[in-house]
């Protein structure tokens, strides 16, 4: 027996003596046990370490998803919500617009939106019900339609106002939700609105400086999701805020008197370029946009080309004195009409004599400013122009500039015509631009909406006219407003020089005999001008005290003067009293 119980107790050994040599009996899986596991392991303490990775395994699964479980609960608007819920995008974040004194004109502010997840709805017609019941301007079948879509994210309302989500979410309607997101909000309401623009309900620019922003790259930013309020920088704009409430305020008033159809107006730095104000009525409420889409709200400015009428002599006067040919004294012959085509061109205020230069400014003589133009012949005339910006499109931060309707066949009528401002339709900014090149020197800057030092305007100018032709030119703004028919824009103290222009409108083919548009360009002072202003009353209505007149010295004139009265002294222009007339002060420096 004992023979028998001493087999069994050696049975242990060669068991074990196999396990060590397992490996070696698996030729191919040997480097791989040895390089997991490493030699003569031991089995117990190699199940202890995979049970303790499995159980550190779970444990980090179920934290990621308690985790999420907590952020879901906590933040139910945050972005982990709207990264799939639709192909909509959310409002990204834009930069602030400032004026130049830091005024803001645009910003963002957060705002809910009502979304709603189709597969969650429980009873699509209670939904129905009670969604339109809080916003009543739904459209309870369009609603129905969205959320009976069975999609999985579907918008019910953009913006809706904290009040009604407070009302949404007490109805505890399951599948209905909300997502905060940028609205733009334009706190001027139309103060800037042409100048500015608006979004659409996507915070993406769509009109004026909105759309320049996007097309600068931040539509691109917003694309990629990089958009973020930390990345905003507020733009700065040229436009001040005080000057565009004073010149909207008065072309109001002037609408309302003279009962017109449209007015608009311009402050623009003579020697900068910059766009203090612009003015275009009727305007409309960038909080509201639908209201741009009505036709009679366009920027008359930028996107309307006209016939500016007698202002125009300005440039055909300065061609003549800057071509060396003509001088302040050179005489024409303004006792008859000419006559193109069997129609005679006249003057309004007819002198039937002969005029100098000085005195076809100051009467505003068609029949001078056509002999000058003339003299100088066709090509001269197209290219002073084109020199001048007249012929091409104006380009600046603003989308939908016009182009200039130029005669296709240019010939000596056309010439004689555009001398005193009918047959070329300019887009105003563009003249205006004109304007500052003839009275600051005889540089040509590009006007911007942006701010911009005088050096940096100096790069971009372009010399257009002799210095001794800007001279002569103020000189004869000056005289004008002091005897000629800009005498109702004169404000004491500040040394006002202008232009006037009454220009019969085109009807259907010809010329109306009492739709008019009157334009009016000042400039002050006169004697080192610093600013020009523009205003424009579209088919003015006469004052019973004018006896049926309506011409631009009536209404355009005065409409200037009130409103640099008003400016003039927040930008900083001093009174000056009891200055010499043009003829002692400015034509004395010609002289010299």
């Amino acid at each position: 027996m004992t023979a028998m119980y001493a087999q069994p107790a050696a049975e242990p050994h060669p068991p074990a003596q196999e396990a060590v040599q397992a490996p070696a009996k698996l030729p191919r899986g040997r480097w791989l046990s040895t390089l997991l596991y490493g030699r003569n392991v031991d089995r117990t303490a190699k199940a202890r370490a995979r049970v303790g990775l499995a159980m550190l395994a779970f444990a980090v699964v179920y934290s990621v998803i308690a985790v999420r479980l907590v952020m879901f609960a906590v933040v139910p608007e945050s972005h982990f919500v709207r990264r799939g819920a639709s192909k909509d995008a959310v409002a990204t974040a834009r930069p602030d617009i400032l004026d130049r004194n830091g005024a803001i004109l645009a910003t963002d502010v957060r705002a809910p939106s009502l979304f709603a997840e189709p597969r969650k709805i429980i009873d699509v017609d209670e939904s129905v019900e009670l969604l339109t019941a809080v916003l009543p301007d739904l459209d309870s079948t369009e609603v129905r339609d969205r959320i009976g879509s069975r999609k999985g994210f579907v918008w019910l309302k953009r913006d809706i106002t904290p009040k009604q989500r407070q009302e949404i979410y007490k109805l505890g309607l399951p599948g209905v939700g909300f997502l905060s997101g940028n609205k733009r909000v334009y706190p001027n309401d139309a103060e800037v609105s042409h100048l500015i623009g608006h979004v659409n309900i996507d915070n993406q620019g769509i009109a004026g400086i909105e759309k320049w922003l996007d097309g600068r790259g931040l539509q691109a930013l917003h694309l990629a999701g990089l958009a973020t309020d930390r990345l905003q920088k507020p733009v700065e704009l040229a436009v001040d805020l005080r000057v565009q409430h004073a010149l909207r305020d008065e072309l109001y008033s002037a609408a309302e008197k003279y009962k017109v159809k449209a007015a608009a107006g311009l402050v623009v730095d003579v020697e900068s370029g910059e766009i203090i104000s612009m003015v275009s009525l009727p305007d409309y409420d960038p909080n509201s946009p639908k209201q741009a889409n009505d036709p009679m709200r366009i920027n008359r400015l930028t996107t309307g080309v006209f016939e500016l009428g007698s202002t125009f002599k300005v440039l055909t006067i300065a061609m003549a004195l800057d071509s060396g040919k003509y001088s302040l004294n050179s005489m024409m012959d303004a006792r008859f009409p000419l006559h193109y085509g069997g129609r005679p061109i006249r003057d309004y205020l007819g002198q039937n004599r002969m005029l100098s230069l000085k005195e076809v400014f100051t009467f505003s003589s068609n029949i001078g400013a056509a002999q000058m133009a003339r003299g100088l012949g066709v090509d001269h005339h197209k290219w002073f122009l084109g020199k001048m910006g007249q012929l091409d499109r104006l380009r600046t931060e603003l989308p939908g500039s016009a182009e200039p309707i130029v005669p296709k066949r240019w010939r000596e009528i056309h010439t004689a015509t555009i001398a005193f401002g009918h047959g070329l339709s300019v887009a105003p900014l563009q003249f205006v631009a004109a304007i500052n090149a003839l009275v600051n020197g005889g540089y040509l800057i590009p006007p911007t909406f942006m701010k911009r030092t005088k050096a940096e305007a100096m790069a971009l100018a372009k010399v257009v006219v002799k210095p001794d032709t800007s001279e002569k030119m103020r000189y004869l703004m000056r005289l004008n407003a002091e005897i000629g028919t800009a005498s109702k824009a004169n404000v004491a103290g500040y040394y006002v020089g202008g232009k006037t222009g009454t220009s019969l409108k085109a009807v259907g083919g010809g010329y109306s005999k009492d739709k008019r548009l009157n334009t009016f360009t000042a400039i002050m002072p006169a004697d080192k001008p610093r600013y020009q202003v523009m205003i424009m009353l579209d088919e003015p209505q006469p004052l019973p005290e004018n006896h049926g007149i309506a011409t631009s010295g009536l209404n355009a004139a005065p409409t200037a003067g009130k409103v640099i009265a008003r400016i003039a002294p927040m930008l900083g222009i001093e009174p000056r009293f009891d200055l010499p007339p043009a003829e002692q002060l400015i034509l004395a420096k010609v002289r010299q």
